[in-house]
């Protein structure tokens, strides 16, 4: 599972952080910098290297979403462009991270969900498996999807 496509003309594929990173926060600092106003100090948190990142393009090849898959398991940075949210293109990113965790033999996968995008993640399977908590003044709740 290295690339997936859909109807909105958008692919996702997996991204290399040496040749991508510059897309990749391009992204990220629009949607969580920007838009959600979290602290450049939180989101610029070293583990980028060592993730495995989903990039979504559309038709003409520019950058409309990401992910990132950490080493133990867990999904974030989950971030879609304003326009393209609603189209699939979330779905898409996480589906590809959840095939990658699952080829590599992860047992499960955990995000911090941000409360208002709990029903998203709960469509493609993950269940609640903690409390609400605050991360970078978002109310953010644990969700686990068992991959075996």
């Amino acid at each position: 599972m290295r690339e997936s496509g859909d109807a909105t003309g958008s692919h996702v594929r997996v991204a290399d952080w040496t040749r991508d990173a510059a897309a990749l926060r391009d992204v990220r600092y629009e949607v969580f910098v920007v838009e959600q106003r979290v602290p450049e100090s939180l989101e610029w948190d070293g583990i980028d290297a060592q993730c495995v990142h989903a990039l979504a393009l559309d038709a003409s090849g520019h950058v409309i979403g990401c992910g990132r898959l950490l080493p133990d398991g867990h999904i974030g940075r989950m971030a879609v462009r304003a326009p393209w949210r609603g189209r699939g293109v979330g779905r898409s990113i996480l589906d590809l991270l959840i095939g990658l965790a699952r080829q590599r033999g992860d047992a499960r996968v955990v995000l911090n969900a941000q409360t208002q995008a709990m029903p998203f993640y709960a469509r493609a399977g993950f269940v609640p498996s903690g409390p609400e908590f605050d991360e970078a003044g978002i109310p953010h709740r644990e969700m686990t999807l068992k991959l075996r």
